[in-house]
């Protein structure tokens, strides 16, 4: 009571301020229960991808290894084709899927892939084709166009049901039962099929994993970017 003196006005002050204190101490601590649960045990924590540059990274692809959560997929992804581009240009799909490839512009396309994953051809088409394609082996398919080629797309099909995509900020939410995920990117400086394993103990200790990409260089075929880039 010394350092508000006996004025009873200065008293009544005094105590309010220390409530409005001991009020706001109590809202941080609800606070930050509440963000520790949210990405605690409960639904998992953030992981930001960056460049070796420092730069977010977006479509990064972190499949959950372990566990593994299988569940067969009878529903149709769509590979669409809109202003001579691939749409998505990453499409994430599950072991044993099957995909659309429909053709929105209104000039034709002639899709393929060479991929030891799933390796086909959609022949010139417009409109879309009768069968999907179905997709019976884990790993990455890069797309292409035989008359477009500046066309490149991305399939990850993966064996597990629990696969994220990092967003224009780099960021994913890992899920909280992991153990151990797969990380890939399409630009990464390791061959295409490569998958980076790594425990979630390991990513929980930095917060935030750096993946070293590189941009293939400009080629006058889709082929031969893609051999270039991916050592093929």
């Amino acid at each position: 009571m010394a350092l508000c003196g006996h004025n009873p006005v200065r008293i009544t002050l005094c105590r309010l301020t220390q409530f409005r204190r001991a009020v706001s101490y109590f809202c941080v601590i609800l606070l930050w229960g509440f963000v520790s649960s949210s990405y605690g045990s409960g639904n998992g924590y953030p992981l930001q991808f960056v460049d070796q540059h420092g730069t977010p990274l977006a479509d990064v692809v972190v499949e959950v290894t372990v566990p593994v959560h299988v569940q067969p997929t009878s529903g149709i992804a769509i590979m669409d084709q809109v202003n001579k581009q691939f749409q998505p240009r990453l499409l994430a799909i599950t072991q044993g899927q099957a995909v659309s490839f429909p053709n929105s512009d209104d000039i034709r396309h002639h899709v393929y892939s060479f991929s030891d994953t799933k390796r086909f051809e959609l022949k010139l088409y417009a409109g879309t084709p009768i069968q999907p394609i179905r997709f019976e082996q884990p790993g990455v398919v890069v797309l292409g166009c035989n008359i477009h080629d500046s066309m490149v797309g991305y399939i990850y099909v993966s064996q597990s049901k629990d696969v994220l995509i990092s967003n224009q900020q780099g960021i994913v939410e890992i899920p909280a039962y992991a153990k151990q995920v797969a990380i890939w990117h399409a630009l990464q400086s390791q061959e295409i099929d490569t998958r980076r394993i790594v425990t979630v103990t390991q990513l929980q200790q930095s917060g935030s994993a750096t993946i070293e990409i590189q941009a293939p260089a400009p080629r006058n075929t889709f082929s031969e970017m893609f051999k270039e880039h991916h050592g093929h």
